[in-house]
């Protein structure tokens, strides 16, 4: 008997010291949580292909750690190539060709034969590079991720531009250590263009109804509750514009940060057909877009498995 009421109580203390480990570290698939969270933040702490600055890692001297300070110079290195006329400057036809520049270390570059200073000194708008939405979103997650902060573009649209409009954009985001989640910042909207617009939200917060990031609008265009009629740019829209954002939202998911007007097989003309297959691809790739953390294994083993998701073999940074 007294050896059975040992045995007993042997039991119950491991199960005293197992529930205390469990109330402190965690259970067995929160410790996985953490790991995968972990390796999530890492991943978008490195520099991809097209955001990192290379021999121009210089220029990042004495950045600034907050992110509107943050902001504020990706503003004052980049003039969008729509607002030129708000700045009150006159550009050449070959000045704009620098919206075509992939990568940030060849931003830099440009940037350096306009003026080689530190990107913390502001430039006037004449000396700033000409770009576009996607330009400020790499040239801060750039910024970002030289700084140890977790970031990633974003590829969707914004409800901010054209009331009752989803105008195709990009936005950063950046991993918020203290509230634990993703913060959408449009790093475009300085002071001339928030009075334009009339914005009444923080451009370092922005709420997640006034970006859709490619996966949301996607999912609300196939539900229904999005007319797709209403997204796109200018006179491109239409469901075959969000497929393209979606695919490039993904690519960015996976730190390939395109051109806007980078295609591949899956991002189709306006009188292309999709099939059911890609269809069914496509609500995939929407889900882990959309899925949160959780999706992350998941999402870059879809990326990596597919290669209809890629680039051409002959594209080039």
């Amino acid at each position: 008997m007294r050896s059975i009421i040992n045995a007993l109580s042997i039991c119950m203390i491991i199960a005293l010291v197992l529930h205390c480990t469990c109330e402190t570290s965690g259970t067995g698939v929160d410790v996985q949580s953490d790991e995968n969270l972990n390796k999530m933040l890492a991943y978008y702490t490195q520099q991809s292909v097209i955001t990192d600055p290379g021999e121009y890692a210089h220029m990042y001297a004495d950045l600034p750690s907050d992110i509107p300070a943050l902001c504020t110079v990706t503003q004052n290195m980049l003039l969008h190539i729509f607002w030129i006329p708000a700045y009150g400057v006159e550009l050449s036809e070959e000045r704009k060709k620098e919206v075509n520049i992939r990568t940030v270390a060849g931003m830099l570059a440009r940037i350096v034969e306009l003026d080689d200073q530190p990107v913390t000194v502001p430039r006037t708008p004449e000396q700033r590079l000409v770009g576009n939405c996607r330009d400020f979103t790499v040239f801060l997650c750039s910024m970002l991720r030289h700084k140890g902060i977790p970031a990633r573009a974003r590829c969707g649209f914004a409800r901010y531009f054209t009331p009752g409009k989803y105008e195709d954009h990009w936005v950063c985001e950046y991993w918020n250590v203290d509230e634990k989640k993703w913060v959408q910042v449009d790093a475009q909207l300085d002071s001339i263009q928030i009075k334009t617009l009339k914005i009444d939200f923080n451009p370092c917060d922005v709420p997640g109804d006034k970006f859709l990031n490619g996966g949301k609008a996607w999912k609300g265009c196939r539900a229904g509750d999005i007319d797709p009629e209403l997204c796109g740019i200018f006179e491109m829209k239409g469901l075959w514009f969000v497929q393209g954002d979606l695919v490039r939202d993904f690519m960015a998911l996976n730190r390939v940060e395109v051109l806007p007007w980078d295609c591949n097989e899956l991002m189709p003309g306006p009188d292309q057909q999709v099939s059911e297959a890609n269809y069914e691809l496509l609500d995939n790739v929407a889900y882990l877009a959309t899925a949160g953390n959780k999706s992350f294994a998941e999402l870059r083993a879809l990326y990596d498995s597919t290669a209809a998701l890629h680039m051409p073999a002959d594209w080039k940074p």
